[in-house]
């Protein structure tokens, strides 16, 4: 066995998640290595839905636009119930969200992230098996296998296991993974069809038998290219997967390898042994699609099975979990690839501040506090939805479309959060105030884009995201209408962050004069920092400032915190204070995981 050098940090799995870790590590200059124990990218479409909120997060990496390019957009829903239109749901969100729903192969996301991931430095080390860690308090000793077969000892500070459902990571920790099966087994298809589907719409079409349990579903969700779509079905008895009472599966001889539930007793996943044909797909097209079609180029095919169930912790130590390692819930909404995402990068930038010796170890304690209790909300708001459908949902529309964006998370109730801006409640992760509301904003929340500023030296608007486009550190927005007062605030910031934490935070200062202030405050030279205008007002009408502000916003893009102008040096300290030594969270239950179901889920919308 050989040794090798120490990294920062070793990741599991080169998935969307695993990816967005590397990616969001090396962005803030940490080395990590990648390994997957696969030794080549799978060609399965898998998750393809994207939320807005996930773009927005690879916006602050510069990756959006690459993104979107290799992906079509989602424009809305068709649903039918036996044979008859029920519905027809549009994905239209507020102007100043800046993206819209897309979808794209988990095939082409992975490639896009390693590309991204490569340009950084970081390799995937693909055939290599993480095959069993211990951990001390300086570090992680990791044993992998590579695709050589060689078994070496690698010595790093930090284990994330991204590795899927059936996660070698977790198991490593001996974490409880609680939760159940649907008895239900569903068979996914690559597909195109000739029908005359609006261009962007997804279809959700069932036939629901007397009893009102749904015996018969089609779903289909658009991929880039004409015709072609994502279809998820029931299986047929020919091709299910479940053992019978005689030890005989329905299917007799056509699987290699069971059912997907593996050793650990997990049933999630797809199936590895035959897959659907296209006669399948096209029997349950011929029975559930609003208009005739006829399927051609089946590019893949599986039969799989779901199951929901969450992690008793997201960490122990210095192992974290996260993605599929620590949540798995019905694919509806497609929420458990973007929840993911947004762990690893949660996850990534304390890992960061740790690492560089800018916030003390007790941070990492904050990445349970603010994901579990989303994870939870995830889980249960999906297997409610998936057995109930989302029409059962009992919010209005517009919100169940930003929680369904994930443009409502937020970590209110969080460690880092809790009154740093005086703010009277901290609201469960989930709940949501009108967005015309003063009281909207709170630190843990999602900090919002906006457009329609203005810089010196440019001809056209910028948006808030073009702002911080890039930026890897804290950002401190100044708003005010007087230039005096954020030249001010400038050098009262920067003393304030020394004398608070000498090795604390980069915290990156960017000014934001009113709309009522000068067209032309002042010149690079006479403010110290960069200079926008909010020209249109959209700033100050989602940010509800009242008078000079300051808002700090996270490298997740979530706010961390407000206070009022000049008072920095009392109203800075508690945050930075709370990057060495977060406070406990308050003591309120987190909405829970959705209790077992016996009814049909509703597939994917």
């Amino acid at each position: 066995m050989t040794r090798t050098p120490t990294t920062d940090v070793l990741i599991a799995g080169a998935g969307p998640v695993g990816l967005s870790a590397a990616a969001e590590l090396r962005r803030q200059g940490v080395r990590c290595r990648l390994v997957d124990r696969l030794p080549a990218r799978l060609p399965y479409a898998k998750a393809v839905g994207i939320q807005p909120r996930t773009l927005e997060i690879w916006d602050r990496m510069g990756l959006a636009r690459t993104v979107l390019e290799a992906a079509t957009v989602l424009r809305g829903q068709l649903i039918h119930v036996n044979g008859r239109e029920r519905a027809r749901i549009e994905l239209t969100l507020p102007p100043e969200v800046p993206y819209a729903f897309a979808a794209l192969p988990q095939y082409e996301t992975e490639r896009l992230l390693e590309e991204y991931v490569a340009d950084l430095g970081t390799s995937i080390e693909r055939g290599t098996e993480l095959l069993s860690f211990t951990q001390d308090q300086d570090g992680v000793t990791a044993r992998l296998r590579t695709a050589s077969g060689t078994e070496e000892e690698l010595r790093t500070g930090y284990l994330i296991g991204c590795d899927g459902a059936h996660s070698t990571v977790r198991k490593g920790l001996g974490l409880g993974y609680e939760g159940a099966a649907f008895d239900e087994e569903y068979m996914l298809g690559d597909v195109e069809a000739d029908w005359d589907i609006p261009h962007g719409y997804g279809i959700r079409s069932s036939h629901l038998a007397a009893d009102g349990s749904t015996d018969d579903l089609l779903v289909c969700i658009p991929l880039p290219g004409p015709g072609r779509y994502r279809m998820s079905m029931l299986v047929p008895p020919e091709l299910s997967t479940r053992t019978n009472t005689d030890g005989s599966t329905p299917g007799d001889g056509m699987t290699s390898g069971g059912s997907v539930t593996s050793d650990d007793g997990v049933a999630h996943g797809l199936e590895s042994g035959r897959a659907p044909e296209l006669h399948h797909l096209q029997a349950v097209v011929d029975r559930l699609a609003p208009e005739p079609a006829v399927l051609s180029r089946l590019r893949w095919s599986s039969v799989f099975r779901i199951s929901h169930r969450i992690v008793d912790r997201y960490a122990d130590g210095r192992v974290f979990v996260a993605g599929d390692a620590a949540h798995i819930h019905p694919p509806t909404g497609a929420q458990g690839m973007n929840t993911g995402i947004q762990d690893a990068c949660n996850l990534a930038w304390k890992l960061a501040l740790v690492i560089r010796g800018e916030a003390g170890p007790a941070l990492l304690a904050t990445y349970d506090a603010e994901r579990r209790p989303i994870g939870e909300e995830v889980v249960g708001r999906t297997v409610r939805h998936a057995t109930q459908g989302i029409e059962a949902d009992p919010d209005d529309p517009r919100t169940i479309l930003l929680r369904e964006a994930q443009l409502l998370v937020n970590y209110r109730n969080g460690p880092l959060a809790p009154h740093l801006d005086g703010s009277p409640e901290t609201p469960r992760p989930g709940d949501h105030a009108p967005e015309d509301s003063p009281a909207t904003l709170h630190p843990g929340d999602r900090a919002p884009d906006c457009a329609g500023l203005t810089a010196s030296g440019s001809a056209y608007p910028w948006r808030l995201l073009d702002v911080l486009r890039e930026r890897t550190g804290h950002v401190v927005l100044l708003y005010a209408t007087d230039p005096t007062t954020v030249a001010a605030a400038a050098d009262s910031v920067e003393a304030t962050a020394k004398a608070t934490a000498a090795t604390g935070p980069d915290l990156q200062l960017i000014a934001l004069l009113a709309r009522e202030a000068a067209a032309e405050p002042s010149t690079p030279d006479t403010l110290p920092v960069p200079t926008y205008r909010d020209a249109a007002g959209e700033f100050a009408r989602l940010y509800h400032p009242s008078g000079p502000t300051a808002y700090v916003i996270r490298p997740d893009g979530h706010l961390a915190t407000r206070f009022p102008l000049p008072a920095t040096s009392a109203a800075l300290p508690p945050y930075l204070t709370a990057l060495s030594t977060p406070p406990p969270p308050p003591d309120t239950p987190p909405e829970g995981i959705g209790g077992q179901q016996d009814s049909t889920p509703t597939g994917e919308t």
